[in-house]
């Protein structure tokens, strides 16, 4: 059993122990404390519930609602959700915070409290250790029988999201529509299963193939939009002729690709594509993380524009595009944050970006991602174990690699000309995440596998 407190809130897995997995008494130890620190900051006895369809979350879902209410907090529950439909509902129910239930891309047997600021945006890292210090110290205070915090129920903020992405100036429906485009969704048996359908209606789309849209929360894959997790989709797209595949992760702030040809368009080139039609109109900078592809400083070069790196996490991202007043940014994992919007990863404003963007192109999505540079990273893992020092680890790679330019803003990335290899521990996993990128596989890999062994060499 996993227990993980970070800068992307508790996340673990459900059962066993207290303080050793996501149980109910952590559920509500930390629910208090976040609820303590909202209305302690704020003034405001008001917060943003939403979640996505796991299996746990509507045990979830009742445990916080509940534990808001003693606290005397009013709970607007928007139910089956997005964490970007939430982010949005925050700033315009003028709450103090919002609560997200979902473990995002992890396997079923994970939940986590995704904790929002007044303003829809994730708590940054002092933010988040004062949650955590309320929470140790059992800082809260419930509130007296007369006093208990209401429950309210709404349903409108699928329709106000869909409605915010149709009124932005670069969204063109009509465009969208009169492209006639067939697509294929797989939604992953989550919340994508009822935003993305309405949002492709919305925009037009009439020939829709949904794959996997039932939100039961029983996963029919493992839900992280990666490859080798997308062939259902990938020969769905092929089966049905349809000019691409849209997949989302289940609280539907990540989003990739299928070529019409069922070849992966590459999570790391929807942040790419879209940047790049967000530049064509409103020229600007671009931030992305250290661990993603090159292609996007490219892209935004090309453009007369300047990029700029963060350290990995959407808070740091965000914190980095408000700091250089960039235009578009995001992870390479398929994370599209636009500002215009709001400051949080949004694939549903992704997939109304892309769209337009493939319309006005005119040809294939396999002809739009040969525009773009052919860079391939290499994803890799190494799980931690108890006596492992993860800090010292990091020490002994930089001091071999000393003489090559390197970075230590988040973990340690070295650079090898336009190759890089970046190492860090996750924010959400107990691995150490090992990030390399070349200009073929075959060189990634190659990088990364060198950079293990050099590992497993000072760990031996």
């Amino acid at each position: 059993m996993t227990l993980i407190k970070s800068i992307s809130g508790i996340r673990g897995t459900i059962g066993g122990t207290v303080g050793e997995g996501l149980t109910p008494l952590d559920i509500v130890k930390f629910t208090s404390a976040y609820g303590t620190w909202a209305v302690n900051k704020t003034g405001i006895k008001k917060i943003v519930l939403g979640r996505d369809a796991r299996i746990s979350g509507n045990m979830l879902n009742n445990l916080v609602t509940g534990t808001l209410q003693g606290l005397g907090i009013d709970v607007i529950d928007l139910g089956l959700s997005t964490t970007p439909t939430v982010e949005i509902a925050v700033p315009a129910e003028k709450a103090a915070g919002g609560i997200i239930l979902t473990a995002s891309h992890n396997p079923k047997q994970w939940n986590a409290l995704k904790l929002l600021n007044a303003d829809g945006e994730f708590i940054n890292d002092a933010e988040g250790k004062a949650v955590l210090e309320i929470a140790e110290n059992s800082e809260f205070k419930y509130a007296d029988v007369n006093d208990l915090g209401k429950v309210y129920t709404d349903k409108n903020y699928l329709k106000e999201h869909i409605d915010q992405i149709l009124a932005l100036p670069l969204v063109d429906a009509a465009a969208i529509a009169k492209a006639d485009f067939k697509i294929v969704i797989d939604c992953v048996n989550s919340t994508g299963g009822i935003f993305v359908p309405a949002l492709l209606k919305a925009l037009g789309v009439n020939t829709v193939y949904e794959l996997f849209c039932e939100p039961d929360g029983i996963f029919p894959h493992n839900p992280e939009p990666l490859p080798e997790n997308l062939t259902a989709l990938s020969k769905e797209v092929l089966q049905k002729r349809a000019d691409l595949g849209i997949a989302v992760d289940p609280d539907v702030d990540r989003l990739c690709f299928v070529c019409e040809d069922g070849n992966m368009f590459g999570e790391e080139y929807t942040l790419v594509a879209v940047a790049d039609y967000v530049l064509k109109h409103t020229p600007g900078n671009t931030v992305s993380n250290l661990s993603s592809t090159r292609a996007l400083r490219d892209v935004t070069e090309k453009a007369g524009c300047e990029y700029h790196a963060a350290a990995v996490g959407e808070v740091n991202v965000v914190n980095k595009m408000k700091e250089v007043n960039a235009i578009i940014g995001g992870e390479g994992n398929g994370g599209v944050i636009y500002p215009e919007l709001h400051y949080g990863r949004d694939a549903l404003v992704g997939i109304a970006l892309f769209l337009t963007h493939l319309a006005k192109f005119g040809k294939s999505v396999s002809n739009l991602r040969s525009t773009y540079p052919g860079y391939f990273i290499s994803k890799n893992k190494i799980t931690l174990t108890p006596d492992m020092d993860i800090d010292a680890l990091l020490l002994k790679v930089e001091d071999k690699y000393k003489k090559q330019p390197y970075s230590t803003i988040d973990g340690l990335k070295i650079e090898f000309d336009k190759e890089w290899v970046h190492l860090r521990r996750s924010n959400t996993e107990p691995i150490i995440r090992i990030y390399s990128e070349g200009n073929s596989e075959t060189v990634a890999n190659n990088l990364a596998n060198k950079i293990i062994a050099d590992i497993k060499e000072i760990l031996n």
